[in-house]
């Protein structure tokens, strides 16, 4: 896959403070980019200046192997977007507002707002007045106009807002089928990581508004690392019966009751056994695996993370 959309060294100053610092991204044509930071890391001032809403401070963006300037009109054209909270005619319907988005877009394909209206599940209140629409609606609708001129890169902040589970789990179907079946390139910020972990093929980490990690989630997942959690309330007591009893040294205190071990070849089992037998109360033990979450706050905290 060729590169889609690419920053280089994307800097921007508010009031004298540089809020976003040299970022340099590179999202592949096809793939779903998740876009990982805390509140107030950048993500939402990298998608406007992507989407021309600000003006970047220094640095350049390239789309479509074209540099973005304020003039760049036919690029605009060949996306779709949500930035922050999607803002409609509240007394028009969705319908309504789709063919007046797709009227000022130049676009003149009909069919085209009813499939979008149907792949977010709007179809049966399209003539129903927006301000009468729930939040997830809102935020439903938001995707229907964003993919209704068929883009070919979707830039989409925080799309999952206010939907229940089941309406998470709509719309991460239609996330990939818009990458696998349309081919359409997503750039998806979001807070909730384990739905990120699903469907991205590369996520990227802003944090106070450097990008200080972007690697492919398959690459997330071979850093995978297994370990067993113990859950005590008799903490120091499990520390001293790892080390002085059963001869363990690869292991992590988190927090105040939780020891994740990393000893090979070692089952729960055992583990249970030794600390049981010497006193340790147990009140969860169980098997896991590093997660995207473990890796989002490694990156953070540590500046990266390193196999």
């Amino acid at each position: 896959m060729g590169t889609l959309l690419k920053t280089t060294r994307l800097t921007k100053v508010f009031d004298g403070k540089e809020v976003i610092s040299d970022v340099d991204m590179t999202i592949r044509q096809g793939e779903i980019y998740g876009f990982l930071g805390l509140n107030g890391a950048g993500k939402t001032t990298v998608m406007k200046m992507m989407t021309n809403l600000i003006k970047p401070t220094g640095g350049e963006i390239e789309i479509f192997g074209e540099k973005l300037t304020e003039n760049s009109y036919e690029i605009l054209k060949r996306m779709g977007s949500i930035i922050e909270y999607p803002v409609f005619y509240d007394r028009l319907t969705a319908l309504e507002n789709l063919e007046l988005h797709c009227e000022y877009m130049g676009f003149h394909n009909k069919a085209a707002i009813g499939e979008a209206l149907d792949l977010v599940q709007l179809r049966n209140i399209d003539r129903k007045p927006v301000k009468d629409f729930s939040l997830g609606m809102r935020q439903r609708l938001g995707i229907a106009r964003a993919i209704t001129t068929r883009p070919e890169l979707l830039l989409l902040d925080e799309p999952i807002n206010g939907l229940d589970p089941v309406g998470i789990k709509e719309l991460r179907s239609l996330f990939k089928m818009l990458s696998k079946e349309y081919g359409i390139t997503l750039l998806i910020s979001s807070h909730i990581l384990g739905e990120i972990e699903q469907i991205a093929d590369t996520v990227g980490v802003i944090s106070e508004g450097k990008l200080i990690e972007q690697v492919p989630m398959d690459e997330v997942r071979g850093r995978n690392t297994e370990y067993i959690e113990v859950v005590t309330p008799d903490l120091n007591k499990a520390v001293y019966v790892l080390e002085s009893e059963l001869g363990m040294r690869n292991y992590k205190v988190v927090g105040d009751t939780t020891l994740r071990i990393y000893e090979r070849g070692v089952s729960q089992a055992e583990i249970s056994k030794g600390l049981l037998l010497n006193g340790v109360q147990i009140e969860a033990l169980n098997k896991k695996g590093s997660s995207l979450e473990d890796y989002f706050l490694q990156s953070i905290h540590g500046g990266g993370v390193h196999a």
